[in-house]
């Protein structure tokens, strides 16, 4: 009996099977795997070795931080052998390096950054604009265009609350010619954001109504005038968490004409029950896609408020082929940026696949 893996040819650090066989240990020397070819490794079984139970294992580079990911650079799930055991053949698409999010120098997006002002809310903001790492060699090629809010948190450094990665998350899905986009992030108004954010009336009156018709009306019209994009709705998004999640589907109900792509993480809905009056009187998409977020370790409202907002909309009667609604709802997902981050590819790639 044994288990063979292919994985990267350019990474020749030993490769070792770790699982429930061994206590997990991620460098037992008794299950180094031995190198049969460029990336192919296999690991023989002693010959008594049964299975009682399914056996559940991963694959590592000799330690917990460098342990397999799956192709968006999310840890994977516990891969599993039934007893009725059976030659297996793998496949790991990337490693954990040194506990960090992999990424690929050569794909790396390239950054722009212009102050813009806001004249709908009088201020001025900082705005970032990712490009693809060959968007000037590719100079007949157009792009979607994804307009993300809290800049501060979405790459580079990150912020004090952290980061989403989204530069490294882009340059894995590029290596594998996915999802090849242009990200317009938006700085947050730092102590003005829960208001900026807010469509309704809550302790006071939010100006959520007036930042939405800038994204849509002043800088939309900009990016599309300067850079090489797809403006149709049907390519373009607009995505955030939180209060970010929250203007997301708003501005996606006021706006359907302009926007058809919505990437809705951990939406504040609690603040605004108008959202689901909203979604039934304004709403009417036009080949729409929602990707929705949510943790049950966020709070006990979140995951509900979820599975009603889809409900209503669901309960539309919107044909399947005009609106699609995926909703990621993870028992275990917690309230933070590198949850986010962990999601960004994976609903990037489902939007515009």
């Amino acid at each position: 009996m044994y288990v063979e893996v292919n994985t990267l040819v350019n990474d020749d650090r030993p490769v070792f099977l770790s699982g429930n066989f061994c206590n997990w240990n991620p460098s037992d020397t008794d299950f180094l795997m031995k190198k049969v070819g460029d990336g192919k490794y296999r690991f023989d079984f002693e010959k008594d070795f049964t299975l009682d139970n399914p056996l559940e294992y991963k694959y590592t580079k000799g330690g917990w931080e460098h342990v397999e990911l799956d192709s968006f650079g999310n840890t994977s799930k516990n891969r599993t052998l039934l007893p009725e055991f059976r030659p297996h053949l793998d496949y790991v698409p990337l490693w954990r390096q040194n506990g960090f999010t992999p990424y690929y120098n050569e794909t790396m997006p390239l950054v722009e950054t212009i102050e813009m002002e806001i004249p709908q809310l009088k201020k001025t903001r900082k705005i970032s604009v990712i490009l693809p790492s060959d968007y000037a060699k590719n100079t007949d090629k157009k792009y979607p265009v994804v307009y993300m809010h809290d800049a501060q948190n979405l790459f580079g450094e990150g912020s004090v609350y952290g980061n989403w990665e989204i530069d490294k998350r882009l340059s894995l899905l590029k290596k594998q010619g996915k999802s090849d986009v242009i990200i317009v992030a938006i700085n947050h108004g730092e102590e003005d954001r829960q208001v900026e954010f807010s469509p309704y009336k809550n302790r006071v009156k939010g100006q959520g109504m007036r930042y939405a018709t800038f994204i849509v009306r002043t800088l939309k019209p900009l990016i599309d005038n300067t850079y090489r994009t797809l403006p149709e709705r049907q390519f373009t998004g607009i995505g955030g968490s939180s209060m970010g999640g929250l203007i997301s589907i708003y501005t996606g109900m006021m706006y359907p004409e302009a926007i058809g792509r919505l990437m809705v993480f951990s939406p504040s809905l609690w603040t605004s029950p108008k959202i689901y009056f909203d979604a039934v009187e304004f709403f009417n998409p036009m080949d729409t896609k929602i990707y929705l977020y949510g943790g049950g370790k966020e709070s006990e409202s979140m995951l509900p408020n979820i599975e009603k907002l889809k409900e209503t909309i669901d309960n539309q009667g919107f044909d399947s082929a005009k609106i699609q609604i995926k909703a990621e709802l993870d028992p275990e997902g917690q309230h933070n940026e590198k949850r986010w981050g962990q999601e960004f590819p994976k609903a990037l790639d489902w939007l515009y696949n």
